[in-house]
C-alpha cells in the first residue's frame, strides 16, 4: 500500500517552505493556490524568491506582506483589471524595500521549468528573436546551433524551485494528482522542484485515480505532501468545483493601491485567521453557493481489461 502523505496546510508549509527558498505557486487562470500563499504569509517566511509564469493577486499579497525579495516571472498584473500595486511600489519606488525582478516570456518560463525537470543545463527556443527582453535579462543568451553555424537561437537556464506548490482537483493519499481544464505548467514545475506540495479540493481513494489514469498529471512519486483544502484557490477557481470570484479582483485593485489598506486586509483575512477553514467560514455559505457552477459532465471511456 502506498504511503499516506496527507497533512495540513500549516504543517506542509512549516516543514517544506523555508526562509530564502525559491517557491513556485503555479496554476494558469484556475488552480492558483491562494491558501498556500496565505499560510506562507501567516508563518512569516522571509527572503523568498517567488517564481510564477503569471504572477497575479496572490503574489501581490505575498509581496505586500514582505515575504519576497525577488520575483521570476513572465507576465504580471491583476488579470482583467490592471496593475499589481504592491509589486509596483517595490519595483519602481523600493517602497518599503526593493524587489529584484527577472523577466521572461511565457514560453521562456515554461522552458526554464522543462530544463529543470529534465536536468538540462539550458533550453533553446526561438521566440526571443527580435524581442527586447534579452536586453534586460542577461540570463537569456544567444547560441549558435552546433549543427548549423548560420542558425542562432536563444537559451534560458533551468529553473529548479526549492518548493513547488500546485493545486489539483483531486489526488489520492499518496499524491497521485489529477487535473482537468487548463493545465498551465503545473507538471513541469512539479518535476523541476526539489520538494512538492499538492493541494486538492478532495482526497479520493486510489481506485478513483486508477479508474481515470490519463487525468493524472503529477505522480505521487515526486510529491512530499498532500493537503485537502476545499476552496483553496479563491478568488481564483477550480474547474468544476467553483467559479472565479471576479468581484474580488476588482476590489483588490482598490485595496492594494495603498499599503495601509493592504495591511488592514492582511490583518483581517490572513493574520487574524488561524487557517483557510476560518477564511471559508468568514466569507459565509451564501458566498460559496454563488460560486458553484452548474454540472458539465465529461463522458467515460473504456480502457479495456485483459486477463
Amino acid at each position: 500500500m502506498s504511503a499516506d502523505k496527507t497533512t495540513t496546510m500549516h504543517d506542509a508549509v512549516a516543514e517544506l517552505v523555508r526562509d530564502g527558498d525559491t517557491v513556485a505557486i503555479e496554476g494558469f487562470t484556475h488552480l492558483i493556490c491562494f491558501a498556500a500563499g496565505h499560510e506562507i504569509i501567516r508563518q512569516g517566511r522571509r527572503n523568498l524568491t517567488l517564481a510564477r509564469m503569471t504572477p497575479d493577486v496572490i503574489y501581490d499579497q505575498m509581496i505586500g506582506a514582505g515575504v519576497a525579495s525577488k520575483l521570476i516571472f513572465s507576465w504580471m498584473g491583476n488579470p482583467g483589471v490592471g496593475n499589481l500595486h504592491a509589486a509596483r511600489r517595490r519595483i519602481e519606488k523600493a517602497d518599503p524595500e526593493p524587489l529584484e525582478i527577472e523577466e521572461y516570456s511565457h514560453f521562456g518560463m515554461v522552458c526554464r521549468y522543462m530544463a529543470g525537470a529534465s536536468n538540462l543545463p539550458f533550453f533553446p527556443l526561438r521566440s526571443y528573436y527580435e524581442s527586447d527582453i534579452p536586453e534586460v535579462n542577461d540570463k537569456i543568451r544567444p547560441m549558435t546551433s552546433p549543427y548549423d553555424a548560420n542558425d542562432t537561437v536563444y537559451v534560458v537556464p533551468p529553473l529548479v524551485p526549492d518548493v513547488a506548490i500546485v493545486h489539483a482537483q483531486r489526488a489520492d493519499a499518496a499524491g497521485d494528482a489529477q487535473i482537468w481544464g487548463l493545465l498551465g505548467c503545473q507538471k513541469e514545475a512539479a518535476f523541476a522542484a526539489k520538494r512538492v506540495i499538492v493541494v486538492v479540493e478532495e482526497v479520493v481513494e486510489e481506485s478513483v485515480i486508477r479508474r481515470d489514469p490519463n487525468r493524472t498529471v503529477i505522480p505521487g512519486a515526486i510529491v512530499d505532501a498532500v493537503v485537502e483544502q476545499p476552496f483553496a484557490c479563491h478568488p481564483s477557481f477550480a474547474q468544476g468545483y467553483y467559479d472565479r470570484d471576479n468581484a474580488f479582483y476588482l476590489a483588490w485593485d482598490q485595496i492594494a493601491k495603498d499599503q495601509d489598506s493592504l495591511d488592514a486586509w492582511l490583518r483581517e483575512w490572513v493574520y487574524d485567521l488561524g487557517s483557510h477553514a476560518e477564511y471559508i467560514e468568514k466569507w459565509g455559505d451564501a458566498h460559496w453557493a454563488k460560486l458553484r457552477p452548474a454540472p458539465a459532465l465529461s463522458g467515460e471511456v473504456d480502457y479495456g481489461r485483459y486477463a
